[in-house]
């Protein structure tokens, strides 16, 4: 991680900690404790899971080695709630959370106030040097943790669908809807040599690191993301039964799973709908497509004539055309909203969803994986997962930056991904 972490004073640091580890237990709050167990596919976790693994995560990370004599709150919590991290030993298998039906969630949030205890004793007791030292793997907790709260939402959505009564999680906040379309247009962004990467000061995970120069050529991008009126034009026209736009993996999939629109969306009569998080839906066409894989946003692009951005296009943009704002979890409307139809300038280039681009995973030159289990946060995945830019409607508003790389397989649809295209 970046070490330059921006060091905040004792009672400013402890607020932010505080204030980062209620928001998890507020996301989850409306659940019934029944809710917080469920797994319905390998990629979601239980929200039970997530509460008790962020809590491991400081515990195992920051109490153990740095605060004298502290006991950890249980033996087995390392091997019940590690996600990934080899270096600390063995772990439940990620497709077996769902057997952890003990401990009771009581337990789990019982565990947190243990955690958040010492958490504030550590800080207290530590001098201004040390707390200095400490601050960047206590951001990466932080940074952590706000991760999982997207996570969350968007686990707690899948968990809702698989559903038969289609439980609402909240109830759809009051907001003025727009309902004209914002024309597409393609801005343009000069050819030129682009800096690509984090530098400065304050927090950035280790992949946004090695700030290197790329040269790209002039090319467009869409002032807004691609909407669900433009998708269903596309579902309309075959899009979905002509391989001619697909790559093979993806129509493969296609095939295999007999997809045919959009995670959530469901055809009641003949209207389309889609669950989110206040219900079921009607599919508004002014909003942005989200819940796509890679393969059906490549397949949409080739369909429509353009083609995805790679991420350093997506990045020389966010410095030709630096984003303003956008709607990050702290809006609570928790679904991509429609562009707006006066404004001029490229939008939604933060928040509403994160978006595909045509660039793989891979370390940025001069990468340096940290010594020990830090190292396995982001480097051994460096591989056959593509990246994605921008943040979601479920991402908080100040954990996202232009450098900011996300990433997943091609084929994972549940995150709030969506489409921006490119022209030439």
């Amino acid at each position: 991680m970046n070490n330059s972490a921006i060091y905040l004073p004792t009672e400013e640091l402890l607020h932010r900690y505080q204030q980062i580890r209620n928001q998890s237990e507020n996301i989850c709050q409306p659940l019934e404790p029944e809710d917080t167990v469920v797994q319905p596919i390998t990629d979601v976790s239980p929200p039970k899971w997530h509460l008790a693994h962020t809590s491991w995560f400081f515990e195992t990370f920051l109490l153990s080695p740095y605060l004298p004599r502290y006991k950890p709150f249980h033996a087995d919590y390392s091997y019940l709630f590690n996600s990934y991290y080899n270096s600390v030993g063995n772990r439940v298998q990620r497709n077996q959370r769902s057997t952890l039906t003990r401990p009771p969630l009581r337990d789990i949030y019982t565990y947190r106030q243990h955690v958040d205890a010492h958490i504030n004793q550590l800080v207290q007791e530590l001098d201004e040097d040390k707390l200095a030292e400490l601050m960047p793997l206590m951001e990466l907790g932080l940074q952590h943790e706000q991760q999982h709260q997207e996570l969350l939402l968007t686990d707690i959505k899948y968990i809702l669908s698989t559903n038969p009564l289609l439980p609402v999680y909240q109830s759809k906040p009051e907001k003025k809807a727009i309902e004209s379309e914002t024309k597409a247009k393609f801005l343009e962004v000069p050819a030129g040599i682009y800096r690509i990467g984090f530098a400065g000061e304050g927090f950035c995970f280790d992949n946004e690191l090695g700030v290197h120069e790329v040269l790209l050529e002039d090319f467009g991008i869409m002032n807004r993301l691609v909407t669900n009126g433009e998708y269903l034009a596309f579902m309309q026209d075959g899009g979905y039964s002509d391989f001619r736009h697909w790559l093979d993996e993806g129509w493969a999939l296609v095939q295999q799973q007999h997809l045919e629109a959009p995670l959530y969306w469901v055809k009641k009569e003949d209207t389309w709908c889609r669950f989110t998080l206040h219900g079921l839906e009607q599919v508004n066409p002014n909003e942005p497509v989200c819940h796509i894989s890679f393969y059906e946003a490549d397949a949409y692009a080739n369909w429509a004539g353009k083609r995805l951005l790679t991420e350093f296009e997506w990045e020389a943009a966010s410095q030709v055309y630096p984003p303003q704002k956008g709607n990050f979890v702290e809006s609570q409307l928790l679904e991509p909203q429609p562009a707006n139809p006066t404004a001029a300038d490229l939008q939604q280039l933060y928040g509403d969803t994160w978006e595909w681009t045509y660039s793989a995973y891979h370390p940025y030159p001069g990468f340096i994986k940290a010594p020990g289990a830090i190292g396995e946060y982001n480097g051994k995945f460096m591989l056959n997962q593509m990246v994605l830019r921008g943040g979601s409607c479920a991402t908080p508003a100040n954990h996202i930056r232009p450098t900011y790389r996300n990433f997943f397989h091609p084929d994972k649809r549940w995150q709030y991904n969506g489409i921006r295209l490119a022209s030439k």
